[in-house]
């Protein structure tokens, strides 16, 4: 059994907003067999643009039910069915935390259907309820009012018990997922989280210890995630789950300071149950060198890492270095047998193919192939150079800076926004963070895509800092 859920509210926010109105629709796996529909007094003012767009007003709701007085009804007709709405942790989260600030745990297992339609519908160019409905020749009856919505809603979970086939409603109730809390953990700290954070977040055990360090663009979603019973859970992280008694975490802006405290959280507190990188000195994984041959042509090598090395790039394994250099020779047309990829003498596999313009026999000058290869170099490769990367701050106002000089991770700090122009004042706010291999790979892996970076002479900051001391 399904229970199709829509609610309208004062906004967006379960620990701060309130429900305005509430639909649940039951629904067999053919059709609706049962309706609640109800306005809610949120006992407090309903935002104007809120009113514009559902159509609720205070005058609307003010004789109407607080949520408590319904709560009885909602937990009746949900009761052994599966939570069903489209976007389901906006609905779901709302509903638990009207609940819970009665007193009570509200659990049920749910099912969104943005990501049922996702799989069901693919290439559409919108999932969004209005858009998905549109394209599925859904009529929506009354537009962001509980009722409409929720009648949408079940007829869109017709449309794909129908395209999967009615035997697949065991299928379908697979999907589903619930989630139970750790034993030793109050829920208060995992609702208290608000959503949509980036950082790193902390596992802590009975006795204030962090026996685990994770990141995450959303810390909350992240949780939700570790929480969840799928059945595929490995026995260590069960184990870990009856551990976990309060939770921390530090709000980063972005996915590459998560990424990048993560790795320098995990070496300096050694959680029992982080394994990747959790030596200070990791399995040396692998990196892509360039040199000059004999005839003056790049070439590029791959090798085992071992100390000291400066590599233009680096890989887990020989099979990812392989292919990052064998896209590499794709993207800028460079030669196999000048990439360490064609071991015969002569002319290379890509050379009979036009893909290569004769590097591998001379017939394309050492100048004009290194012009390229340089270009590949410097769109991998940041060994000697001096950069900040700005992104997104943990608030509005705020921008991080990472900081990287002649290819070493010097740390991160926050800034305003404003202050980004000025790459004295970015460097001062650089908390000092340890380089390593991780941190190497980290950074290898994030310039690969189309990152800006704003270089500086790092010279010029050195003679800059003894002048001032």
């Amino acid at each position: 059994m399904f229970a199709v859920v829509d609610i309208e509210t004062t906004g967006t926010r379960p620990d701060r907003d309130r429900i305005t109105e509430i639909a649940v629709l039951l629904h067999d796996g053919e059709q609706v067999v049962k309706k609640f529909v109800s306005l809610v007094n949120p006992e407090c003012r309903i935002p104007v643009e809120i009113s514009r767009l559902t159509g609720i007003t205070d005058d609307m709701v003010k004789n109407a039910p607080p949520f408590y007085a319904i709560a009885k009804e909602v937990v009746e007709i949900t009761k052994d069915a599966v939570f069903v709405a489209h976007n389901v942790r906006f609905d779901y989260g709302f509903i638990k935390a009207a609940f819970r600030d009665l007193g009570y745990t509200y659990q049920r297992k749910t099912l969104c259907t943005v990501r049922l339609s996702r799989k069901t519908f693919k290439g559409l160019p919108s999932y969004s309820l209005g858009r998905l409905c549109e394209s599925l020749d859904i009529r929506i009856k009354d537009r962001h009012r509980a009722s409409g919505d929720a009648e949408a809603t079940a007829i869109l979970l017709s449309r794909i018990i129908e395209r999967q086939g009615l035997s697949q409603k065991d299928w379908i109730a697979e999907e589903a997922v619930k989630t139970v809390f750790p034993p030793l953990l109050n829920e208060e700290v995992y609702h208290s989280i608000p959503e949509g954070l980036a950082g790193v977040y902390y596992f802590l055990n009975k006795d204030g210890y962090v026996i685990y360090v994770g990141k995450a663009v959303d810390i909350k979603k992240r949780l939700s995630q570790h929480f969840a019973i799928s059945g595929k859970e490995s026995a260590k992280a069960i184990q870990m789950k009856q551990e976990i008694a309060d939770i921390r975490y530090e709000v980063t802006g972005n996915e590459l300071v998560a990424l990048l405290l993560e790795s320098d959280e995990i070496k300096r507190i050694r959680p029992i149950y982080n394994v990747m990188q959790k030596r200070s000195r990791p399995v040396p994984f692998f990196g892509i060198f360039n040199e000059y041959d004999a005839l003056g042509y790049i070439n590029f090598s791959i090798r085992k890492l071992k100390d000291g090395d400066e590599p233009m790039s680096t890989a887990d394994n020989m099979h990812s270095a392989r292919e990052l250099l064998q896209s590499m020779v794709e993207r800028y047309q460079l030669c196999l047998s000048k990439c360490d990829l064609h071991k015969m003498p002569g002319p290379c596999f890509n050379y009979h193919l036009h893909k290569c313009v004769g590097a591998c026999i001379q017939m394309e000058e050492a100048e004009t192939y290194n012009q390229r290869a340089m270009t590949a170099i410097n769109r991998h490769s940041f060994q000697k150079e001096s950069f900040f990367i700005v992104g997104k701050g943990r608030h509005e106002e705020e921008k991080t800076v990472v900081c990287i000089e002649r290819g070493q991770y010097k740390g991160f700090g926050f800034i305003h926004k404003d202050d980004t122009s000025d790459l004295n004042k970015m460097r001062s706010y650089i908390k000092p963070y340890p380089h390593n291999r991780d941190i190497q790979q980290i950074l290898c892996t994030y310039l690969r895509g189309t990152h800006k970076k704003i270089n500086f002479d790092s010279v010029a900051f050195r003679n800059q800092e003894q002048a001032s001391s």
